[in-house]
């Protein structure tokens, strides 16, 4: 005897959700660094 199984998904319900989290944390990030790049750069222009 066979047994019935629902068919999966194809695509979570979370999924779009969890892919922009996924993109704001990589844009924070680059924000991050971007910040950190601009600091060191105007600390060695003003010492200069």
């Amino acid at each position: 005897m066979t047994t019935h199984r629902a068919p999966k998904p194809l695509a979570h319900p979370t999924r779009p959700v969890e892919r922009a989290v996924t993109l704001a944390l990589v844009l924070a990030v680059l924000a991050g660094l971007g910040w950190i790049g601009g600091m060191i750069y105007t600390l060695a222009e003003w010492s200069m």
